[in-house]
């Protein structure tokens, strides 16, 4: 069961929270709101294909917080892993780094690629 598409971030004066979006509309904001592209796959998921401009950093990594903290806060990342779990995690820890606009592809890479969407691979 999927829970709701949001985390909020408690004890705040301003409310903030990730938005999860369709591939379609996923890639839409991408295209129009360029920022940082964020695949926290597996290395062996990674191998069958990212979305182009992707950087990988896996969930399940120790420095997984460490990395992503060195991303640009102000930009919009664009989240996503298999099937959208992961990066919901992922997205609400963002949030709580203090990330401003955060956005998780719903169904993840399995949806992206049902939906006819382009990928590639990822370059080193």
């Amino acid at each position: 069961m999927l829970g709701l598409g949001s985390c909020m971030e408690q004890n705040s004066e301003q409310t903030t929270e990730f938005k999860s979006l369709n591939p379609k509309d996923f890639k839409q904001q991408m295209e129009k709101e360029p920022g940082t592209v964020l695949d926290v796959r597996t290395p062996q998921e990674v191998a069958e294909g990212v979305i182009s401009g992707a950087v990988n950093i896996n969930l399940f990594d120790e420095d997984f917080s460490d990395r992503a903290a060195k991303l640009d806060k102000n930009k919009p990342v664009y989240v996503y892993c298999k099937v959208g779990g992961r990066s919901a995690n992922a997205a609400g820890q963002l949030v709580g780094m203090g990330f401003k606009e955060v956005y998780n592809l719903t169904g993840g890479m399995d949806a992206w690629k049902a939906a006819g969407l382009e990928t590639t691979t990822l370059k080193e």
